[in-house]
């Protein structure tokens, strides 16, 4: 098992330098998540253990709540329309995606959800593997969403003027910080740890993240993840959902490529259709409402706030609303869903989430 684990890890760290390094937001998750996906399609032993993963979802959910800060906690009091119809634009998006999934590829109810969700790519994954969801087929639209618009998005935005140079997420590891960074993981990992031991939906990535937008949010805590921390994490996650694409044959993948982008089409109608009207009734520059607006996932969306040079007051609020927003329906309405689906109607399960 342990050489499997190192072969998936190289693979995957191979995979998020490539475009880490080249400077595409949320390349150490998206290229990880690629090539692991592709060795695995040619038959490599991707493998990622239950433990190994779990421990990820926390460092994950650590990142996260740093996004949280008292500048951001009140750019949400001040935008109230705005992020009213941002998280309209999600449900919109969530519910419309969904439905095409059901209807245009027989997808089951649970899975169309998790492949649709607008955002909480971490969350989605997590929930995913708790309820058994067709792991493959979400790993594939929800991946090709990142890529699509952690690339296009950005790259628009500067072509036309709209962002400045992007910058490096997370900070620096220095001995003042050492202090705030150990009791911030201290108290993260014990709500962690509790809402897993109560079964909260996602409790692991949900129960850290929580904890560390409250310290950050609340000013008590100022140091955030090094860099190179949220990267390795990003990168390992990236392997987790990678992994899932063993035993998938090309006409399944085909059939899950052409599904990811009609949903991608999907939610970029509906996104923009709103973020056309608050553009229009609201004096809201359009590069700071898109990159707000954009239908992707949270973890690739809030890269993108921080690295470009937007108001980072109105872009931060927006999504650190998606952020608990999301993460709170995706775990609750995902098992509400799951206890109504009688069958699945996608092609054949996969694996078990993980293999210990």
């Amino acid at each position: 098992m342990f050489a499997h684990l190192a072969e998936t890890l190289v693979v995957a760290a191979a995979g998020g330098c490539t475009l880490g390094l080249l400077g595409v937001p949320a390349g150490w998750l998206s290229g990880s998540m690629l090539t692991v996906a592709a060795a695995a399609l040619l038959g490599r032993p991707m493998l990622v253990p239950l433990r190994f993963a779990q421990a990820i979802y926390i460092f994950i959910g650590i990142s996260l709540g740093g996004v949280a800060t008292p500048a951001t906690l009140h750019g949400i009091a001040n935008y109230p329309l705005s992020v009213v119809a941002l998280l309209l634009a999600v449900i919109a998006i969530g519910f419309g995606g969904a439905a095409y999934l059901r209807l245009v590829h027989g997808w089951d109810r649970l899975s169309a959800f998790l492949g649709s969700a607008p955002g909480g790519l971490s969350q989605v994954m997590v929930t995913a593997a708790e309820l058994g969801a067709e792991m493959r087929g979400i790993a594939i639209v929800q991946s090709v969403r990142v890529v699509m618009l952690a690339v296009a998005l950005p790259a628009g935005l500067v072509l036309f003027g709209q962002a400045g140079v992007a910058r490096r997420l997370g900070g620096e590891l220095t001995i003042d910080t050492l202090d705030e960074l150990a009791i911030l993981s201290a108290i993260s990992i014990v709500v962690a740890i509790a809402a897993h031991r109560i079964r909260f939906p996602g409790g692991l990535l949900f129960g850290s993240m929580l904890a560390s937008a409250v310290l950050h949010g609340t000013g008590y805590i100022h140091a955030v993840v090094p860099w190179w921390v949220a990267n390795i994490a990003m990168v390992a996650l990236g392997a987790v959902g990678g992994a899932r694409f063993a035993n998938t044959s090309m006409e399944t993948l085909l059939k899950f490529v052409v599904a990811a982008f009609g949903t991608l089409a999907v939610s970029i109608l509906i996104g923009g259709a709103f973020a056309l009207v608050l553009v229009a009734v609201s004096p809201l520059r359009v590069a700071d409402v898109t990159v707000a607006f954009a239908p992707g996932a949270v973890d690739a969306m809030m890269l993108l706030a921080l690295a470009l040079n937007v108001d980072p007051v109105y872009v931060g609020a927006h999504h650190l609303a998606r952020i608990f927003f999301v993460s709170m329906l995706i775990p609750l309405v995902a098992h509400r869903v799951a206890r109504r689906v009688p069958a699945r109607k996608t092609p054949p399960s996969p694996p078990p989430p993980f293999q210990d």
